[in-house]
């Protein structure tokens, strides 16, 4: 028998099953909400500002696949050496998440410096820009090892498997939580400049989909929003002016406003070439949109790209206040994005 199982108790040994290696699992996520709760039987983490990414190990190969299943290896070819020279099980899947952080002292993970990173898909240019930009992959979940399936076992378990099975050394790191102090967290989490916390339930199985028994809390708006078009850029600026953003409501995709700051000049022209190659005619926004959409200067794209953008709130008419462009995110389908709302209390979700 494998040790791990060894070491359940009956109950949770009888919730373990026989699985086949799997080729893909789709990922467990998080609903939003804005009630802050501490409470025993959940445990709370830092909401990492990064890219998610599931790690598949088999026989020693080692596959990144982001939450919309594409390959991610070659853009973070260190990490899978990483997880391929670990020593432990042969076989396994884990959640997790890659980042980047800003500064010397290296506290506050940014989703901007990951940037750099995110675009490289030529594994020998991703090594050389490693030295530049280091990555680290934060596990917090264990879903697979040597042939079982672990799922169906309470969160709390799963966690103490995954900490246990693999060595932690840099670049792959341990997921630390905290139990049952959600409130005072998520205060030390917002002045230290974290961008929240996530909630979940410690008896909680793993879902594959949006589920109530992870919450998360956010100290500042942020959410993705799909790329519907841009503006000429203006004086000296290059590239463009603002991107035309945009999310999905019952069928139509819905105008919410323009983001003209927080892009490099880099990342401009990137920009503007990528949306050259998506140019349409007629704005990808619904009909009821059109009276809000800017006139002059204006080119409209495909609705293909999906930004991370920064807000201070939501305008009674649905549009963005003093929007920040925080990055693209080839982790998301754009038929996914829709507005992000509190969809929780927590004795809802407990």
């Amino acid at each position: 028998m494998t040790r791990f199982l060894e070491e359940l108790p009956d109950e949770e040994r009888s919730r373990v099953e026989e699985e086949a290696f799997p080729e893909w699992s789709s990922p467990m996520l998080a609903t939003l909400t804005h009630e802050p709760f501490s409470d025993p039987d959940w445990i709370y983490e830092r909401k990492l500002d990064g890219v998610r990414l599931l790690a598949f190990r088999e026989g020693g190969r080692v596959r990144l696949l982001s939450r919309n299943r594409k390959e991610q290896g070659s853009t973070w070819p260190e990490l899978v050496v990483a997880l391929e020279e670990r020593d432990g099980a042969v076989d396994l899947v884990a959640d997790g998440e890659v980042v980047a952080f800003e500064g010397l002292e290296g506290k506050i993970t940014s989703f901007s410096r990951l940037q750099g990173r995110m675009q490289i898909q030529d594994e020998k240019e991703a090594r050389e820009k490693a030295e530049e930009i280091r990555a680290y992959l934060y596990l917090f979940d264990l879903l697979h090892l040597d042939g079982h399936d672990l799922t169906q076992l309470p969160l709390r378990t799963r966690k103490r498997i995954l900490r246990s099975e693999l060595e932690w050394e840099d670049p792959i790191r341990f997921t630390p939580h905290r139990v049952g102090e959600g409130e005072a967290f998520l205060r030390e989490a917002c002045e230290k400049g974290w961008e929240g916390l996530i909630a979940k339930a410690a008896d909680g199985t793993y879902m594959h989909g949006r589920s109530r028994k992870w919450l998360k809390f956010k100290c500042v708006n942020r959410q993705e929003f799909v790329v519907g078009g841009w503006t000429d850029p203006q004086g000296e600026r290059v590239g463009l002016g603002a991107l035309l953003v945009g999310y999905h409501d019952e069928g139509s995709l819905r105008y919410a406003g323009k983001v003209g700051t927080g892009y490099t000049d880099e990342m401009l022209e990137r920009l503007r070439s990528r949306l050259g190659e998506m140019e349409r005619d007629t704005p990808p926004f619904g009909e009821e949109e059109e009276e809000d959409l800017p006139g002059n200067g204006v080119h409209w794209a495909a609705p293909k790209l999906v930004c991370e953008v920064g807000f201070t709130e939501w305008t009674g008419d649905g549009k963005l206040r003093h929007p920040r462009f925080l990055g693209l995110r080839e982790d998301k389908d754009p038929e996914e994005v829709v507005r992000e709302r509190p969809g929780a209390r927590p004795e809802e979700a407990a």
